[in-house]
Formats: structure tokens, C-alpha cells, sequence
């Protein structure tokens, strides 16, 4: 076997990641069932619930692990990607897995990634995003978890996720995104998500489009699930969904679909329902239409990144509009001219302004892409800008006036960058790894 050598502090293990990330993508599960299996397969020790969706699955994934805490129960909350710090992936009852735990983890999983390579049993070393999900199962048995909510990192069938055997499934929602590795039509995109339901395990499916949930129901029923509807149970009428803490009116549509998997767990597992009521009343979840202060001004962060994400923006928008009797100026960046198209119709529907920043990451739409996609009919001004120049202190903002609200929204690595420089106390941005 290839000997490895120990990596020296937390900056090396940064590049060692970031070397695996760099390997890009890589979907199946045959990697992390070796991987899982080496380690003794710690993602069998803990109970958990599996959350896939187009949007709303960290939203929803947040939620329950609000509502199992506020049952007594020590939570295990796996997530993708991270906003600031890597550690923010791995939590224990909301505590963020440490620089030294990653370095610790590393250390552990290196030499069980080689070895995999060696055994040439398949063709290559595990990727970034299956050495963090292996570090999350770790860090969950170890500190003893009651309860684990699982997101998936992407798709959900051949997702390194989807080794586990959950007490509920859930997907939250269907939209046309990722269509290059998932399929371009609405039930291709399903068919992909429903490949995390279990036999004989509840489904719970969110608010779909009809074509999705016909999939949905097809592959559920195969596997002997019982399905949970969002729509079934509290039908149209928002009035009658529960509230939650967060803003808009998709949250409520999550906070259903959170409390429809509470309600489907087994016996063993089911909480009391002031439990419920008070975790959807405390969802601590940044960056989801977050209201914060900038020096003095309205601010929003709101990660919106895809068509299905920019016709809730819509929404929200016109609310906020209402509220301040103002047009806001509008920040945004994106990944990709398919997401960034349907996000610049709907904020130049609503801003006075618009400044475009681009991300720091490799897929980030430039400016020159973004200012192509502004439709002509849009009066206001468009300013290319940079986040550096957009927030050169904490609690400082130079677009716009002293009396102007501020929308940031699109790209979750946009926000990331952004909140750094807004929070410094959140620690360095670790951008490079933030993208899958």
C-alpha cells in the first residue's frame, strides 16, 4: 500500500481538499459504500431522515433539525454547500465541525482513500464531497447523536448520501436545474430524487409540479412507501399551512413539508407537537431572505439560483415593495446564463438599480454575460461591480444612497463572499471550497 505522508496544519488540509474538489463531480455510490464500509459504517449508527428537492431542501433540512432539538434530542445536520466556513457542512447541535476535527478527519480518511485506489476495486479516489460526507457520518457517531438530517448533495440516486437507510424521505421540490447531469425534463429530474426512497420507508413529497409528483408516486409506489403530500393535507390555502420564523411564502410550504416527516416517523421517534411548533418558530438558517442592517439601511440576503427560486424572488419582491413603499437596489451575481436570465427579469421588474458582481468561482457568469441578459426595456441604471468594492468594511455598503434597501441575491457563493466581509467574526472565507 502507498504510504501517505501526514499533512502539516489546516492550510495543507485545505489544498489537499481542495485538490479533490478540483477532481470535480463524480456521481455513484460504489466509493462511499467502500469508504463507509472501511470506516465500519458509521452512517448506520445514528437514525435519520434524507432530504432531496430542487430548492427548499436546506430550508426544510433545517427545520427538522430545529424541531429535534427543541425535542431534547442532539442533532447531527449535514448540508451542502457551506456559506462562509467549510466546517459550517458538519454540525452537532448546531455546532460547526472545528478546523482541528477536519485536520483530524483528513488525517484519518487520507490513507483509506489510497488504499481504495490501491485495492484497484474501482478507478479512483473518493472525491471532496465524499470525504465530507464521510467526516459528517464520523462526526455523528462519535458525539453521540440522537437523530441525523441528511441533505443531498445533488440529484439524490447516485449521490454519495445515498448510502443511508432513513426512517423518512423527502423531497421538497422540482425544478429545472443541474438538467446536464439530471435529465431536462421535470419527471427525469424526479425519477433522479425519488432514487433516495427507501422500501417500506415513508415518502414525503413537498409542493410539485403535477408531471413530478405522477414520477414521484410511480417510483415510491415500486418501492412500497407510503407517500405524505403536502398538497394532499393542507391543499391551496396558505392560511392553513403552518408558520414558520423565516419570510415568504415557501417557507411555509417547507415548514409542511418539515412537519409532515416529523409526523411520519416511527413511534419510536415521534415528538411531542410543542416541539414542532417551537423548532419552525427558531430556524436559525442565514442567507434565505435574511433581513439585516447595513449601516442603518434595509438589507436582504437571498439565495435564488435557479427559474423556480427567481419566481419566489418575484413574490417576495413585490411584498417588499409594498412594505417600503420603495424600488430597492438590487446586487446579484450567478453561476451560469440559465440562472442568471430568469433572476435579472424579475429584479429589473422591481430595482431602481442593479450592480452585478461575480463570485469567485470557476462557473461564475462574467460581467459581460450578466449585462447581456439585462432586458433592454430596463430603465434603471446597471453598474458592473466587484464584492470587494460592494463591501469594503463590516457593516458597510456602498451601492446605492443612505435611504436606499438593499437586495443581495443569487448565487449561495455570492452571499458566502459577502457575509465574510459583512460578519468577520464567521472567520476567513473559505470560497474554493464551496462549490458542490
Amino acid at each position: 500500500m502507498t504510504s501517505v505522508s501526514p499533512l502539516a496544519g489546516y492550510p495543507a488540509v485545505q489544498e489537499y481538499l481542495f485538490g479533490l474538489k478540483a477532481g470535480g463531480i463524480k456521481f455513484g455510490i460504489d466509493r462511499m459504500r467502500i469508504l463507509a464500509g472501511l470506516l465500519g459504517n458509521p452512517e448506520r449508527a445514528i437514525p435519520c431522515i434524507h432530504v432531496a428537492g430542487t430548492n427548499g431542501k436546506g430550508s426544510v433540512s433545517e427545520m427538522i433539525e430545529s424541531i429535534l432539538r427543541a425535542s431534547g434530542r442532539r442533532t447531527g445536520l449535514y448540508t451542502s454547500p457551506h456559506l462562509v466556513r467549510l466546517g459550517e457542512r458538519v454540525q452537532v447541535n448546531r455546532t460547526l465541525l472545528s478546523e482541528e476535527e477536519i485536520c483530524a478527519y483528513v488525517a484519518e480518511l487520507q490513507p483509506l482513500a489510497e488504499r481504495i485506489v490501491s485495492a484497484g476495486s474501482i478507478d479512483d479516489r473518493p472525491s471532496f464531497f465524499e470525504f465530507m460526507t464521510a467526516m459528517a457520518f464520523l462526526q455523528f457517531a462519535r458525539k453521540r447523536c440522537d437523530f441525523n438530517v441528511i441533505e443531498v448533495g445533488l440529484g439524490g440516486r447516485l449521490d454519495a448520501t445515498n448510502i443511508v437507510e432513513p426512517e423518512v424521505c423527502i423531497v421538497t421540490s422540482i425544478g429545472l436545474d443541474h438538467c446536464e447531469m439530471l435529465g431536462n425534463t421535470l419527471s427525469a429530474i424526479a425519477g433522479e430524487k425519488a432514487g433516495i426512497f427507501k422500501r417500506g420507508r415513508p415518502a414525503v413529497i413537498g409542493r410539485v409540479p403535477p408531471e413530478a409528483e405522477e414520477t414521484l408516486r410511480r417510483v415510491a409506489e415500486a418501492a412500497g412507501c407510503r407517500v405524505v403530500s403536502v398538497r394532499e393535507r393542507f391543499g391551496e390555502d396558505l392560511s392553513g399551512y403552518p408558520e414558520t420564523n423565516l419570510e415568504g411564502d415557501y417557507q411555509r410550504w417547507n415548514a409542511a413539508t418539515a412537519l409532515l416527516a416529523c409526523e411520519a416517523l416511527p413511534k419510536p421517534f415521534r415528538l411531542p407537537d410543542d416541539s414542532v411548533r417551537v423548532g419552525l418558530r427558531s430556524v436559525n438558517w442565514p442567507g434565505r431572505w435574511q433581513r439585516s442592517r447595513i449601516g442603518g439601511r434595509l438589507a436582504i440576503l437571498d439565495a435564488s439560483h435557479n427559474p423556480e427560486g427567481a419566481a419566489v424572488l418575484d413574490a417576495n419582491l413585490s411584498r417588499l415593495r409594498e412594505e417600503t413603499g420603495k424600488a430597492p437596489v438590487g446586487i446579484c451575481g450567478a453561476l451560469g446564463t440559465l440562472r442568471a436570465r430568469p433572476l435579472l427579469e424579475v429584479l429589473c421588474r422591481h430595482c431602481r438599480e442593479i450592480h452585478l458582481a461575480v463570485p469567485h468561482q470557476s462557473r461564475a457568469t462574467t460581467h459581460a454575460e450578466l449585462e447581456a441578459l439585462v432586458p433592454r426595456s430596463f430603465a434603471g441604471h446597471v453598474v458592473r461591480a466587484t464584492v470587494e468594492g460592494l463591501f469594503p468594511a463590516p457593516d458597510t455598503c456602498t451601492a446605492g444612497n443612505e435611504d436606499d434597501v438593499i437586495v443581495v441575491t443569487g448565487s449561495i457563493y455570492l452571499l458566502g463572499e459577502i457575509l465574510a466581509r459583512l460578519e468577520p467574526q464567521r472567520g476567513p472565507g473559505e470560497g474554493r471550497l464551496q462549490d458542490f
